[in-house]
């Protein structure tokens, strides 16, 4: 039990949130891709490790708010740097580690991207990445590029430390690069405490004895601000799991909420598909999850019966499923926008497809069961806003619209970032004269609560209908070859047409008559369900690009395909897309 009175995120800034939840036992314990534990952190260490490499980088003479990049590896240099920057008044640009992110190069030029947006003085990496790193900053003005090491050994300076004041940055937050290059979300301390805050009262309602779990990387806004940030500020113990040995034993995610019986644990949809996945026959009863209070969902599109098999999959271990907890956030708003009611599991609202697609009216589907699953778009509940979020729901001319009609999603609050930094364009874009953020997320309001349809920049309009990919994508998981997360649909410029609409999918068969069944059903499924003339790609395995946070993208796909067209247009041969790892997707590659 921790010896100090717990408090709700109710400090002016970060350092004074660590100064506090070092009065007490609480920390943070780091493990391996075996589960051993492989350092432990408590906050009372973190903050005199934090506060004597504040003096050492004060020594370097920076001017205040100059940035720190910190290839964010999941381990306790991290939370040492990015801590010290709060006391003397530097800011952390947490960016990806080297994970799932394609060739050298790319990943070079992402790094260098990042240190030219934030206008680095100062970069640190492990030294797994520093090779990386070094590359990336070469010909850049950076006073140092080095592993923890090099800033161990600067002189501690003398003067008095002066952490980021509330008005000051907290720190740079770079957005997953869904939709472009990754723009740096400017985070104020008075932002990121309020958001942390709304998540500790009135999200996941911490309470004493709560201990968390995350394999979550460092550099992504759930795993920072959910399970780096709000630890702290509630006075909270959690054990890390690095990010790639989660990907690779996904079962240590739960066997370390078993041998800790954490309470609280977030994970996009597809980690928790890829637990059920994983688990053997009879093993869930091995875990003892019935302690897991909070299993927070969001990051992506959540779609219920990923969660509903996962339940299925894990009940012997008594995970009991009413511990979901769906929710909305984006990096821009630091995290979290709203929480589903705590205790209630996956509620779902199932609206009229057609009307959706012709009138955009989110009208409650028949219940007489008749209806084909095609017609019926289901669309699950992500709750109320925090406290002190305004919440609009906008048409295409900036006006609001009522309850059950669909518009882009528009937020007000204290959490909102300043901008996207040393980007007025960007900004402009996004954030109003008074403070409402664009989201580009499109969604409806019903009985207070707030569902999301998907992204603005994915809606494709075909033969004058609204056709979201998601439904096409939920029409071919449906299908005993195609998992979750094996699918990406856009539209693309055609040639005969305005636009076709294109599916990737993923596929393992090697046989070119069951490749040709799929192809072939697939396209017939769309023809028959939504009217409209559907182009099937099927690709190997690992093949759809996803973003920096590990989300498949639909914009990197979609230009790759079209990319792929242009050079074969150019003169290079076609084969039918039914031929295992060839065809016009077959150009597409992890990003």
């Amino acid at each position: 039990m921790n010896r100090v009175p717990f408090r709700a995120a109710d400090f002016t800034n970060l350092a004074e949130a660590l100064d506090y939840a070092a009065l007490g036992e609480t920390g943070c314990n780091f493990y391996s891709a075996r589960g051993e534990l492989s350092a432990a952190l408590p906050y009372s260490r973190l903050r005199e490790e934090a506060l004597l490499l504040a003096r050492r980088l004060a020594s370097l003479g920076l001017e205040r708010g100059s940035r720190l990049v910190l290839v964010a590896d999941t381990s306790p240099d991290f939370l040492r740097f990015f801590f010290a920057c709060q006391y003397v008044g530097l800011v952390p640009v947490p960016v990806p580690v080297h994970v799932s992110l394609g060739s050298h190069n790319a990943y070079v030029q992402l790094l260098r991207g990042m240190l030219q947006s934030s206008a680095a003085a100062l970069a640190m990496s492990p030294a797994g990445f520093l090779e990386y790193l070094k590359e990336a900053a070469q010909g850049l003005d950076l006073r140092l590029v080095g592993e923890p090491s090099l800033f161990d050994d600067l002189p501690e300076s003398t003067a008095e430390l002066v952490p980021s004041g509330p008005g000051e940055l907290a720190y740079l937050q770079y957005t997953s690069g869904s939709t472009r290059f990754p723009r740096g979300v400017a985070i104020t301390q008075e932002s990121v405490l309020s958001n942390l805050a709304g998540i500790i009262r009135h999200g996941v309602k911490l309470r004493p004895g709560d201990r968390a779990v995350s394999w979550l990387p460092f550099y992504h806004d759930m795993g920072l601000v959910g399970l780096v940030l709000t630890p702290v500020a509630g006075q909270l113990s959690v054990d890390y799991l690095a990010t790639r040995d989660f990907a690779m034993r996904p079962r240590q995610w739960l066997s370390l909420l078993s041998r800790s019986k954490a309470t609280i644990s977030f994970s996009p949809p597809f980690g928790f598909e890829l637990c059920a996945r994983r688990l053997r026959p009879g093993e869930a009863a091995d875990y003892d999850l019935s302690a897991w209070r909070v299993a927070g969902v969001g990051a992506e599109m959540i779609h219920p019966e990923v969660l509903q098999r996962f339940a299925e999959a894990v009940a012997p271990s008594g995970f009991d499923p009413g511990a979901f907890l769906p929710c909305y956030g984006m990096a821009e708003c630091a995290l979290a926008v709203s929480f589903s009611p705590l205790g209630t599991g996956v509620s779902v609202d199932r609206v009229d497809s057609e009307r959706l697609a012709v009138e955009g009216k989110a009208v409650p589907a028949s219940s007489d069961g008749e209806a084909s699953p095609a017609r019926v778009s289901t669309f699950v509940n992500c709750g109320a806003p925090i406290p002190d979020f305004e919440v609009e729901v906008r048409d295409e001319n900036g006006q609001p619209v009522g309850d059950r009609t669909t518009g882009t999603v528009f937020l007000r609050g204290p959490s909102v970032m300043s901008g996207y930094f040393r980007d007025p364009e960007s900004t402009s874009a996004t954030l109003s004269a008074d403070g409402w953020l664009n989201t580009g997320d499109i969604g409806y309001r019903a009985d207070g609560s707030l569902f999301l349809t998907g992204r603005s920049k994915d809606l494709m309009i075909v033969n004058g209908r609204n056709v979201w990919p998601q439904d096409l994508e939920y029409l071919a998981h449906q299908q005993p070859e195609v998992r979750p997360g094996d699918c990406l649909a856009f539209s693309v410029p055609w040639s005969d047409e305005e636009e076709r609409v294109v599916m990737v999918v993923q596929n393992r068969d090697t046989d070119p008559a069951v490749r040709a069944d799929l192809v072939k059903r697939l396209e017939g499924l769309v023809r028959s369900e939504f009217g409209i003339e559907c182009h099937v790609e099927l690709v190997p395995p690992q093949t759809l690009p996803r973003t920096s946070s590990g989300k498949l993208s639909r914009s990197k796909a979609r230009q790759n395909f079209i990319d792929s067209r242009g050079q074969q247009a150019a003169g290079a041969s076609r084969t039918e897309s039914v031929k295992a790892g060839e065809g016009a997707a077959g150009a597409l590659r992890v990003a």
